[in-house]
């Protein structure tokens, strides 16, 4: 059975689940938070850097920023998709103020290139980790996302800004745009920052 050939108005998308850029990771990259965890059964990022160099060998570090996205970046160069959007499930900042949840997620904010490394366009955050470093983390998660040039979804400054849709511009004209909302079972909530902001999942 041969394939439907495709239109010329096909547009190639490129959508990868729950980025995670925490923990080892961040710990390879070139600027690490504290690798200080707040679980029940690890208290440092070290040691799962350990567990997966006892099971795949030594790892360097520090790497390079592409280093994380192995064979993939060869195969998004090849596929050339029109637009990248990644469900980013890890804070972007260097808080320490984090939330009793049991698992937390968190990349220093200078590692950002391991994300744009990959020519993402936008982060989906309407997930239940991008509180995990409390208001100060999803305010830096959010400027630090902007100031790297990418489009964001799912969490902003007030209701509308977290509903609406990311406006993504396709190279050969019309647009893309991404929806992010989070279940019920998500910690979302309005969030007091300062008198004229409000951060809303």
């Amino acid at each position: 059975m041969n394939p439907t050939p495709m239109s010329d108005d096909t547009v190639t998308l490129f959508l990868c689940g729950d980025v995670m850029t925490g923990r080892a990771i961040d710990q390879i990259l070139p600027h690490p938070n504290s690798p200080a965890l707040h679980e029940g059964y690890l208290a440092s990022a070290l040691d799962y850097l350990q567990l997966a160099e006892q099971a795949s060998g030594p790892i360097p570090r520090p790497v390079d920023f592409a280093y994380i996205w192995g064979d993939a970046l060869a195969e998004l160069k090849r596929v050339a998709p029109a637009v990248r959007i990644i469900n980013l499930e890890t804070s972007v900042t260097r808080s320490e103020t984090w939330m009793p949840k049991n698992i937390n997620y968190r990349m220093h904010p200078d590692n950002i290139p391991c994300i744009t490394a990959a020519g993402i366009d936008c982060c989906v955050l309407a997930n239940n980790h991008v509180l995990d470093f409390g208001e100060a983390g999803l305010e830096e998660t959010l400027d630090t996302l902007r100031h790297a040039g990418l489009h964001v979804a799912g969490a902003g400054r007030n209701r509308d800004e977290a509903s609406a849709p990311a406006v993504l511009a396709l190279p050969g004209g019309g647009r893309v745009l991404v929806f992010a909302f989070g279940s019920p079972s998500l910690p979302t909530r309005n969030v007091v920052l300062r008198p004229q902001h409000r951060l809303r999942l």
